[in-house]
């Protein structure tokens, strides 16, 4: 991480290439023949060939590759977890490390800004109306896709800023809000309309939105309401959870009260990136509690780095048993050991529970569909996203739980292919 990340919530962590540091990077490939690195994109993105293009400085060659596969190709660049899918492939680290290849996705796309170059073109919108519910990265993907095979899509979005996660949940320090706006404004130039204050289920309708000519749907919702823990001390004033949190730290700039000292509670990115705020924005002191050893936690390296050097205080194998209170606020918080019978003590003036989100019961009013015991919508979305309903279709957090940017990416991409087979076929 920057020195100047470490004291800006608005500044990204990882400084970008130069023209010379990108080009001494991608001359690091081996070029290999059979390219293992193109094998384990989820989006199907080949970094291979985008490598090879920058190398030789072909950099608008280098953008077209990406952003022809994936019109979010920025946004992942910044978020994917590319040390465990393109960069652990990669046949490089058997020499010395493996390339940088999120840099390298990074460097390209936003040499295509930086030149005003438009890999994309508009089509017209010849063929049916399709909607998507929720502007996350399935939606957009789903979108942008449906968009260049010259359907009519409109993306409707309950809250005031589109963008899903992407706008509400991922820290500037990962993923700057202008970067998001940016590959917003891409989909809508390529004629995708998104319609945001307006909540299906409630606003409108699905019936309402079929009287209006739409043909299909595409269920894209994320998954917002965060899971707590059953202890006591969780009324108290100062307890928070990531949804919130986050949630109100990236729309307002960090401008949040940022408490003095903060427990996190997680282990996964999401509890990361809440502590890497927490720091950012001015807490005194910011501690982890998580239940399992270091090893053993879902976040991925990258994110444990940014917080160990924020001068975060990890405290791992301790299960919160109770918040206490005084005065009906926070001020501190006991542990117990998760493997043994050890006890810990924190003083703190704020909580964060992160770990992890599920659907609230809302979600069920959006379509009269099959949804499962947890509330997910039941679709097979690693094979054609289809619900038990033959025109709406569905994937992302709200189908899986949560998983990945990218994944959600594959998934719009799925999506889109299934919906235009269905369209294709009721036409004839």
């Amino acid at each position: 991480m920057s020195e100047n990340a470490k004291k800006d919530y608005l500044c990204e962590a990882v400084p970008p290439f130069t023209i010379a540091t990108a080009m001494e990077e991608a001359s690091r490939c081996l070029l290999c023949l059979d390219a293992p690195c193109s094998q384990d994109c989820p989006a199907g993105t080949n970094p291979g060939d985008f490598i090879r293009a920058i190398r030789f400085r072909n950099f608008k060659g280098a953008a077209e590759i990406i952003r022809t596969n994936n019109v979010l190709g920025g946004i992942c660049a910044r978020v994917c977890p590319y040390e465990v899918l393109c960069e652990e492939a990669c046949s490089r680290t058997g020499i010395d490390k493996p390339i940088q290849i999120g840099r390298l996705q990074r460097f390209a796309t936003d040499y295509e800004k930086a030149s005003g170059f438009e890999p994309l073109e508009k089509v017209e919108a010849t063929k049916e109306k399709v909607a998507m519910i929720g502007s996350g990265p399935a939606s957009l993907t789903c979108g942008a896709e449906l968009a260049q095979k010259g359907y009519a899509v409109t993306i409707f979005e309950e809250k005031a800023i589109p963008g899903g996660v992407l706008s509400y949940g991922v820290v500037p320090a990962r993923l700057p809000q202008y970067i998001v706006d940016e590959e917003i404004e891409l989909v809508k130039s390529l004629g995708v309309d998104i319609v945001c204050n307006t909540k299906i289920g409630k606003d409108k309708s699905i019936e309402d939105l079929k009287n209006d000519g739409y043909k299909a749907f595409f269920i894209g919702a994320g998954i917002q309401a965060p899971k707590m823990l059953n202890i006591p001390g969780t009324d108290l004033d100062g307890v928070t959870n990531a949804v919130e949190y986050l949630g109100s730290a990236k729309p307002s700039n960090g401008k949040i009260e940022p408490g003095s000292k903060v427990v996190v509670i997680g282990g996964g990115d999401v509890a990361m990136d809440c502590a890497t705020t927490s720091r950012q924005i001015g807490s005194e002191k910011t501690m982890i509690l998580y239940r399992r050893t270091r090893e053993e936690a879902p976040a991925h390296k990258i994110e444990m780095s940014y917080v160990e050097e924020l001068g975060v205080h990890m405290h791992y194998g301790f299960t919160p048993e109770e918040i206490v209170g005084k005065d009906g606020k926070v001020v501190a918080i006991k542990g117990k050991g998760f493997r043994d019978d050890s006890m810990i003590q924190l003083e703190c003036d704020k909580v964060i529970f992160a770990i992890g989100q599920q659907p609230d019961d809302s979600v069920k009013s959006i379509a009269d569909i099959k949804f499962s015991p947890k509330n997910t919508i039941v679709a097979d979305e690693e094979e054609d996203c289809k619900t038990d309903v033959p025109y709406i279709f569905a994937g992302g957090d709200i189908v899986n739980g949560g998983k990945t940017v990218v994944q959600a990416v594959a998934v719009g991409k799925t999506a889109a292919e299934s919906i235009e087979a269905y369209l294709s076929k009721e036409a004839k």
